[in-house]
C-alpha cells in the first residue's frame, strides 16, 4: 500500500500548529505497518531545516498555471531522517522565503497565497500523473491541499489520475481558502459544467472544493466532525450534505519525540517510575527561569494567543486569582493577538513572583513547560483535537480543558469514572475559574495529586491505534 500526504506542513521541516505535527508523525507510524509505505510531499521553503539538509532533485518540469508556465523541481531528503521518503517541490519565486504563511518581516500573510499553493499543487500532480506506477491512495491536508481532489477528477491534464482514492483531512474547519471565483482561471482546463464544484458563498472555495470531490473526509476527532457541521465558519451545511462519507479520528502524539525519559529539550528526565523527583526537579528549573515558588501549583498555557484557542480568558482568570491573594503560578508561553501581547506584559510587573510570560515561540522551553508544570491549561473554544493536552500527560502534567473537540475525546473529568482530568463546558470566566480552583484543591490532596499523574502519564496516546484506524479506512477505499 503506497500513500503520499500532501501538506503544507510537516515537523520538523516546517511547522506553524497541529497539521506539522500530524504529518510528521503519521506517516512515520504508517510506515512501521508491514507492506504500507508513506511518503511526504510538500513546499519547499527557505528556512533553518531546509538549509540544512541535503536534497537530490528526481524530477522537474513545467506546468501551467493560468495562461503562463512555471518551472518546478521536485527534490528527495537523501538521508531520510524522518523516518519516511520527504519530497519537497521547489518552484523558484513562490516558495523561496522563510515563512510558510506569513512573511516574518512584516507579520502579514503572503500576498500570493492562492497561487502560491495552487503551483504546488499543480506541480505535485505533474510529478505523479509520470509516475510508472501510481499510488494507491493520495491524502490531503488542509486547503493547501483541497483542490487535488478535484483537480484529479475533473481536470484533463490530471485523467490518468481520476480513479486513484483521495481522503481529504479537515485540520481546521475554519480556515477555507477562500479567492477571488474568477481565480478558477488559473487552474488547468477543466469542463466548465462543473464550475460549482469550486464554488462556496460566491468564492473559490479550497476547503469546500475538497470536500466535495475527496473520496473520504475525515478530521482530527470524532466530536469535531460533529461540531464541524454546526460551527464550520459557513460550511455546516456541506458537511451535513457528505457526513455519509465524513468520519473523525483521532489524532495520536509521536511517543519517540514526546518522551521525558529522553527528551533532549528537558533538563531532568524521568519516567513513571520516577515521576515525583524528575517533576520536581523540572518545576525547580522552571520556577528559577520565572522567579516563582515552586511550592504552589503552576498553571501554564503554551498555544498561539487567539480567541480560538480562548486566551482572551486567561487575563481576567489569572487577575481573579492573583488579585485575591491566592497563592498558584502562572506561566504562559505563545505569541498571537498584540493586545494579548500588551496586557501580559503590563501583568508581568504588577504580578511579579506569582506570573509570567514568554511571548515567543520557543519549542525547548514548551517541552520544559511541559515537563515542568503541574497543570496545563486549555480554555478553548474550537480545539479540533488537541494535542497540548496529550503532551502534557504524557509528561505528567494534569489537562484543565474546555469540553469541545477532540479535548472532550481525550480528557475524562475526575467526577467520572477513571477520569484523569479537569474539564469545563461553558466558555465563561465562572466556569474558567471554577475548573482552576478544583486543581488547586486537587494540588493539595498530595496523594490524589500524585495517583492521577501516575494515572495519565501510563495512557496510551501514540499514533499506533490512530495509524491502525487509517490503514483500514485506506484499504476499504481502495477495495471500493
Amino acid at each position: 500500500m503506497h500513500i503520499i500526504q500532501l501538506s503544507a506542513e510537516c515537523y520538523p521541516v516546517a511547522k506553524a500548529g497541529g497539521l506539522g505535527d500530524v504529518v510528521g508523525a503519521l506517516p512515520k507510524y504508517l510506515t512501521k505497518k508491514k507492506g504500507v509505505k508513506s511518503w511526504v510531499v510538500m513546499p519547499k521553503y527557505d528556512n533553518e531545516w531546509m538549509n540544512n539538509h541535503r536534497f537530490k532533485t528526481v524530477f522537474e518540469g513545467d506546468a501551467p498555471l493560468g495562461n503562463e508556465f512555471f518551472h518546478y523541481t521536485v527534490e528527495e531528503e537523501v538521508e531520510q531522517t524522518l523516518g519516511f521518503p520527504l519530497y519537497v517541490v521547489n518552484i523558484p519565486g513562490r516558495f523561496d522565503r522563510p515563512g510558510i504563511y506569513i512573511d516574518p518581516s512584516s507579520g502579514y500573510a503572503y500576498w500570493d497565497e492562492l497561487e502560491r499553493f495552487m503551483s504546488f499543487q499543480i506541480a505535485a500532480l505533474e510529478w505523479i500523473k509520470n509516475f510508472s506506477e501510481k499510488p494507491d491512495v493520495i491524502h490531503c491536508h488542509d486547503h493547501h491541499a483541497g483542490l487535488v481532489p478535484f483537480m484529479m477528477t475533473n481536470c484533463f491534464r490530471f485523467n490518468d489520475l481520476e480513479s486513484i482514492p483521495t481522503v481529504l483531512t479537515v485540520h481546521n474547519g475554519q480556515y477555507h481558502g477562500e479567492h477571488d471565483m474568477q481565480k478558477y482561471g488559473l487552474l488547468p482546463a477543466f469542463d466548465l459544467n462543473n464550475i460549482g464544484l469550486l464554488e462556496w458563498n460566491n468564492k473559490l472555495c479550497s476547503l469546500a472544493a475538497g470536500v466535495k470531490c475527496a473520496w473520504k473526509v475525515t478530521t482530527v476527532s470524532p466530536s469535531y466532525m460533529d461540531e464541524l457541521m454546526h460551527n464550520s465558519n459557513g460550511m455546516e451545511w456541506l458537511f451535513q450534505h457528505e457526513s455519509q462519507k465524513c468520519e473523525g479520528i483521532i489524532n495520536g502524539i509521536d511517543v519517540n519525540v514526546w518522551d521525558p525519559d529522553s527528551d533532549p529539550l528537558v533538563d531532568h528526565h524521568f519516567s513513571v517510575d520516577s515521576y515525583k523527583k524528575g517533576k520536581s526537579d523540572n518545576k525547580k528549573v522552571l520556577c528559577e527561569r520565572y522567579g516563582l515558588n515552586p511550592d504552589l501549583p503552576l498553571f501554564s498555557f503554551i498555544g498561539r494567543l487567539v480567541e480560538e484557542k480562548g486566551a482572551d480568558l486567561l487575563p481576567d482568570l489569572i487577575k481573579h486569582f492573583l488579585n485575591n491573594n491566592q497563592k498558584v503560578n502562572f506561566v504562559i508561553l505563545g505569541t498571537g493577538d498584540p493586545a494579548l501581547h500588551d496586557i501580559f506584559n503590563h501583568m508581568k510587573s504588577n504580578y511579579m513572583g506569582f506570573f509570567d510570560a514568554s511571548l515567543e515561540y520557543n519549542e525547548k522551553l514548551a517541552h520544559q513547560i511541559y515537563a515542568g508544570s503541574d497543570f496545563i491549561m486549555m480554555p478553548s473554544r474550537v480545539e479540533p483535537c488537541g494535542l497540548n493536552q496529550m503532551y502534557a500527560m504524557r509528561y505528567g502534567s494534569i489537562p484543565v480543558v474546555r469540553s469541545v473537540g477532540g479535548l472532550k475525546d481525550t480528557v475524562v473529568d475526575l467526577s467520572k469514572k477513571d477520569g484523569y482530568g479537569i474539564r469545563f463546558d461553558d466558555f465563561t470566566l465562572e466556569a474558567a475559574i471554577h475548573a482552576v480552583d478544583r486543581g488547586r484543591e486537587l494540588y493539595e490532596d498530595q496523594s490524589l495529586f500524585d495517583s492521577v499523574r501516575k494515572k495519565i502519564m501510563e495512557l496510551d496516546f501514540s499514533w499506533n491505534a490512530s495509524a491502525s484506524h487509517y490503514i483500514e479506512m485506506y484499504t476499504a477505499l481502495i477495495e471500493s
